[in-house]
């Protein structure tokens, strides 16, 4: 999902993600992605910026990892798990592994202000606020005097 309406400067890669990406039915698969868990992502634009949540519970701040390059802002995540289990009859030993990591890349306008951009991440929601630059902001309406 991109911030930005398809132009024709960047319509030619949005077209080959919806031809082998979106199923018979309309919906989206990850056929790509096998392994790959993908949160869900809300945004909220509102007059001052664009509000990002990400759904992503059970991680931690460590585990993130945002970046902004180009006007593409990209959140990823990457957590292993290594869980070790001794039986008591015997010297059995059994070592579990488990990874999660995903990876999400939205274009940025550029009405945003790309040094404002912070996060917060509490009770498994990883928040993103992208502001707005003044001249982007929605202005109040006012009179203008004819001299």
């Amino acid at each position: 999902m991109s911030l930005v309406k398809r132009t024709n400067d960047n319509w030619l890669p949005s077209v080959f993600d919806d031809m082998f990406k979106t199923d018979w039915l309309g919906g989206t698969t990850n056929v790509n992605n096998i392994g790959v868990s993908i949160p869900a992502v809300n945004i909220i634009e509102n007059d001052e910026s664009f509000e990002l949540a990400v759904a992503a519970p059970g991680k931690t701040k460590a585990d993130f990892n945002i970046e902004l390059d180009n006007d593409v802002l990209t959140i990823s995540a990457q957590e292993s798990k290594e869980s070790e289990k001794s039986e008591e009859k015997g010297t059995y030993t059994r070592r579990e592994f488990s990874y999660n990591r995903f990876k999400r890349a939205f274009s940025l306008p550029e009405t945003v202000n790309s040094a404002k951009i912070n996060a917060s991440y509490d009770n498994g929601v990883l928040n993103i606020s992208i502001p707005k630059k003044e001249e982007a902001k929605i202005q109040a309406k006012r009179l203008i005097e004819i001299s």
